[in-house]
C-alpha cells in the first residue's frame, strides 16, 4: 500500500527538513521506493540532499499537491514524502477538503500521514493545539518531538495536548539529540546521510556517530510501522 508523508509543524526552524532527509535515507536503506516533494522555495533540503529523488511542488495553485496523490497512485508500494514549508498549514488543509483527498485516497488504497514537527518552545505546543481543532487533524499523526531542538518537552507535557493526540491515536517519534557541530558540517557540505557515512565525507567517530544516530532512528521508525 503506497503512503504519503505530510511532513509539517508550521513553524519554520522545528527541523522539518531535517526529518524529511531522515525518511528519505530510510527508505533508501530499507529498499523502499519513494520520490519526494518539496514545497520550500528557498531552502528547499530534499531537492538539495536527495536530488535525485526530489522534485519542487510550489504551493501556489488549487491543484499544486495534485501531483503528490497521482504520484502515490502510480506504484502502490511507493512511499511519497511532501516537505511542508512554514505556514503552509492553511493552504494543505484547503486543498485535502476542496479535492476530497482522504475520499480518493481511500478509494485508490493510498494511506495518509501528517507528521507534526516540534521543538520545545511554547509556538509549537500552540500550533499542535491548533492542528487539532482544525480540519487536518483527521488525517493519521505523528508527533515528532526533536531533540535536536531542545531536550525537554515539559511545556508539551503539561499541556494536555500530547495525551489529547495519543487517546486519538497519535503516534510519537523521538528525534534524538544529535551535536549541531556534526549536523552542520554536513549541511556546509551540502550532502546526504549516506554520502556523510563514507569515508572521508567526515572524521572516523563523526562518522559513527552519525551511524549510531541514523540506525536508532531507523529502529523507532521501524517500531512506527514506517
Amino acid at each position: 500500500m503506497s503512503q504519503i508523508h505530510f511532513i509539517g509543524g508550521e513553524k519554520g526552524g522545528v527541523g522539518k527538513s531535517l526529518l524529511a532527509r531522515v525518511l528519505a535515507q530510510h527508505f533508501i536503506d530499507r529498499g523502499q521506493p519513494f520520490v519526494g516533494f518539496d514545497t520550500d522555495r528557498s531552502h528547499g533540503a530534499l531537492l538539495r540532499y536527495y536530488a535525485g529523488f526530489a522534485s519542487p511542488v510550489p504551493l501556489d495553485a488549487h491543484d499544486s499537491l495534485d501531483r503528490v496523490v497521482e504520484a502515490a497512485a502510480e506504484d502502490p508500494a511507493r512511499r511519497v514524502l511532501v516537505d511542508l514549508a512554514a505556514q503552509t498549514q492553511a493552504g494543505l488543509t484547503r486543498w485535502l477538503d476542496d479535492a476530497g483527498v482522504a475520499d480518493v485516497a481511500a478509494e485508490i488504497g493510498v494511506g495518509l500521514n501528517y507528521w507534526h514537527v516540534m521543538d520545545a518552545g511554547r509556538d509549537s505546543v500552540d500550533l499542535l493545539g491548533s492542528w487539532l481543532d482544525g480540519a487536518g487533524a483527521r488525517l493519521p499523526l505523528v508527533l515528532v518531538l526533536n531533540e535536536v531542538r531542545g531536550e525537554k518537552f515539559d511545556m508539551l507535557a503539561a499541556s494536555g495536548l500530547l495525551a489529547r493526540a495519543q487517546q486519538a491515536g497519535a503516534r510519537t517519534l523521538h528525534l534524538r539529540k544529535l551535536p549541531d557541530a556534526l549536523l552542520q558540517k554536513i549541511d556546509a557540505a551540502g550532502i546526504s546521510f549516506w554520502a556523510a557515512i563514507q569515508p572521508g565525507a567526515l572524521g572516523l567517530l563523526d562518522r559513527q556517530r552519525l551511524k549510531n544516530w541514523l540506525q536508532r532512528t531507523g529502529a523507532e521508525l521501524d517500531a512506527l510501522g514506517v
